[in-house]
């Protein structure tokens, strides 16, 4: 296409973008007198195809503004060449005032004036460094109009970088919407509410339209409650009736179960002691490390359960004792995978001092050298900012795919360069050099991790007090420094734990009413001599009987952990992050439940399950997503055998028959249509719990 007579055209006004590019489809104009564009929208025309590139402006913009939009809501970075180890971000909307550490900083003006038993709100921010500038919002834009064989059509050349990037970045989008998407990370973090959804002083909550329905609730539960003990104490002469649920639970073996329990948890010491042989150069992380770890971590959890077989615990004593020990196992692997990633680390650190050092002995020429790499196939323009968290985790993940197309990195090449001996000119050295320093500098923020208030970095972390620390507060994902409130309410730690004790009472108070004589009732069944057939036509009287009584568990157990237990001991541990479920009540698809409703265990899977197949195994983000389902229902099932002492796979399967239920969600029929979805789900949560019991009660 020919270049117009006329290129020069007036610099178009973009304050307001919005509404010109939500609208047009193409940009066409006529060049007029003097050399002034006159352009507009044309709807009825459209560009020719090249390539699968955009067809307009507004194209190219809605594949960035959808490619960012994306961004904005991805959990999971699916082009990880390791386990992401910075990718979660603790939520402002569920950290505790005066939270500080664990990467952020929190900024105050002034004095905060609240009254007791009120908690402020501030704004907290990561730590600032000097940081890649973001793009400078102009004013005006410079275009070249280039003309068309058609009459009166031109093409609009953006003679601005920021939009010729804009543009490119589009174009590939369009060309190949599978294209890897990068995780969007924020700098600035706003407090917005103190405690969880159902804590009653979460102002959020209390503001709630429905805040009265969930005083109903507890209020209704209550006076049936009081009905049950009553007809109990009338009945039996003890509130809790005939009471075999609460005689399992003290019969025997209390004291052997604290004892056992004390000595799990010490001996996740393991991990420690590992990372200490691995750190002084002993073993190798990579080679001999996690297998070494990986085989602890399978005789840790088959010790468990064959403890739990020997000393034939109650139903109570194992589901406690196995469920406890999952967790142990859970924060060992974090634990130790997360400090092998360091110590890795901390090896290359230390190698390219050893390199820096070489560097500053060999002897210059003046002469361009002919050794390779030279200055101008070398990747610098990253090297004028001082790398931080995001910086750097962006730049080594272009090193790592850039290094697919091309033969060695730029750190592979100057090691070699610097250790074959050639001489080096005196601008190669200066570029070596600064190429090793920011090198250093990232992987010395590598090993600080979160850390913002103490100096707990790697290896200074390989202590006793850091790993029983860890061992104790509320996460399964561990970090060098987690953020922290500053003092300990002894009011809400009362509160909480006189929930815990009260929610416990109703749970046994229900499944003592309702659940153990539908349990006596199948064993006598199987006693009588009751052929399968015969207990099968009994399957749907049993269902309809238990459908009740295991929802108010499941919801009761829900919120006796997650809403009681992990809320104070977050307390008394100073653990500001209260981030453990989210609004899972409102899901519309079992994998939004799989994310909200135990946001712990979906952070663990997310990093060492998920993130990890992807780096290990390299298989691609669907793969991984079968990979964690799996893996997590197989505990689950797990679980069920401690239970019944039956291993038959209906937890298993049925929880596999998720995936395709999340796949039905994304289809025509149900997208878009939220109470459609949300009464799905809730018709399983109703269903799931008493059809798995009754399955293995009948079966």
């Amino acid at each position: 296409m020919a270049r117009s007579s006329s290129p020069t055209v007036p610099r178009l006004d973009t304050n307001n973008r919005t509404s010109s590019l939500d609208k047009a489809s193409q940009l066409v104009g006529q060049l007029g007198p003097g050399g002034i564009a006159s352009l507009k929208a044309d709807e009825s025309s459209a560009w020719p195809s090249r390539l699968g590139a955009p067809r307009s402006l507004k194209a190219a913009f809605d594949a960035v503004k959808d490619s960012r939009r994306e961004n904005l809501t991805d959990t999971t970075s699916e082009t990880a060449s390791e386990e992401d180890y910075d990718s979660l971000n603790h939520d402002p909307a569920v950290l505790a005032e005066g939270a500080k550490g664990g990467g952020l900083v929190l900024e105050t003006n002034g004095r905060s004036t609240v009254s007791p038993g009120v908690k402020s709100f501030g704004s907290i921010k990561t730590p600032s460094t000097k940081s890649r500038p973001g793009p400078v919002r102009l004013k005006s834009i410079p275009v070249t109009l280039n003309k068309l064989k058609e009459k009166g059509r031109y093409i609009l050349t953006a003679d601005d970088d920021a939009l010729r990037e804009i543009l490119r970045a589009g174009m590939e989008r369009e060309k190949n919407p599978s294209s890897v998407k990068r995780k969007s990370k924020f700098s600035d973090l706003v407090f917005t509410r103190r405690f969880t959804a159902f804590d009653r002083q979460n102002v959020e909550s209390a503001a709630s339209p429905f805040h009265g329905f969930f005083t109903l609730f507890w209020l209704g539960t209550g006076i049936y409650m009081l009905q049950i003990a009553a007809a109990n104490w009338q009945k039996h002469g003890n509130i809790l009736g005939s009471n075999e649920i609460m005689g399992l639970m003290f019969q025997r073996d209390l004291v052997v179960l604290g004892l056992s329990d004390g000595l799990m948890c010490a001996s996740t010491y393991f991990g420690v002691a590992l990372q200490h042989v691995i750190f002084r150069g002993w073993l190798s992380w990579n080679r001999q490390g996690w297998i070494i770890q990986s085989l602890w971590q399978a005789f840790f959890l088959f010790a468990v359960l064959a403890w739990t077989l020997f000393r034939e615990w109650p139903w109570t004593h194992t589901v406690f004792f196995v469920l406890h020990g999952i967790v142990m196992l859970m924060k060992q692997h974090s634990y130790a995978f997360y400090n092998g990633h360091l110590s890795d680390v901390y090896k290359m650190r230390a190698k390219l001092l050893q390199k820096l050092k070489l560097l500053e002995n060999i002897e210059t020429v003046e002469t361009p050298s002919a050794t390779t790499p030279k200055v101008s196939s070398l990747t610098t323009s990253y090297l004028d900012f001082r790398p931080n968290s995001n910086d750097l985790n962006q730049h080594r993940q272009s090193l790592r795919r850039s290094s697919i197309h091309e033969e060695a990195s730029n750190i592979s090449q100057i090691a070699a360069a610097i250790e074959s001996g050639e001489p080096l000119d005196v601008d190669q050295v200066q570029a070596f050099q600064r190429i090793i320093n920011w090198e250093i500098d990232a992987l010395t923020e590598d090993l600080k991790g979160k850390c913002t208030n103490s100096g707990n970095y790697y290896p200074k972390n390989l202590n006793a007090a850091n790993h029983f620390e860890y061992i104790v507060l509320p996460t399964l994902v561990y970090e060098l420094e987690y953020p922290r409130s500053e003092s300990i309410n002894w009011y809400y730690v009362a509160e909480k734990a006189v929930a815990v004790f009260g929610v416990l009472g109703i749970m046994n108070l229900v499944s003592q009413t309702f659940i153990y004589p539908v349990v006596v009732r199948t064993i006598e069944m199987k006693d009588a001599g009751m052929t399968i057939q015969e207990r099968l036509r009994e399957f749907p009287w049993i269902l309809s009987d238990l459908i009740f009584p295991f929802m108010m568990e499941y919801m009761m157990t829900w919120y006796v952990i997650w809403e009681c237990i992990l809320n104070l001991l977050a307390e008394i541990t100073y653990f500001a992050d209260r981030g453990f479920y989210d609004d899972w009540w409102n899901s519309v698809s079992w994998d939004q439940f799989a994310r909200d409703w135990n946001r712990p265990v979906h952070n663990f899977l997310l990093r060492h399950v998920y993130h990890s197949s992807i780096s290990s195994m390299k298989v691609n983000k669907y793969t991984a997503t079968l990979i964690t389902f799996f893996l997590s229902a197989c505990v689950h099932e797990l679980v069920m055998w401690c239970l019944f002492k039956k291993l038959r796979g209906y937890l298993l399967f049925l929880q596999m028959t998720q995936i395709p239920l999340v796949q039905l969600s994304r289809s025509r029929f149900l997208k878009g249509r939220e109470t459609l979805g949300n009464l799905i789900f809730w018709i399983g949560i109703f269903t799931g719990p008493s059809l798995l019991c009754s399955l293995y009660l009948i079966i």
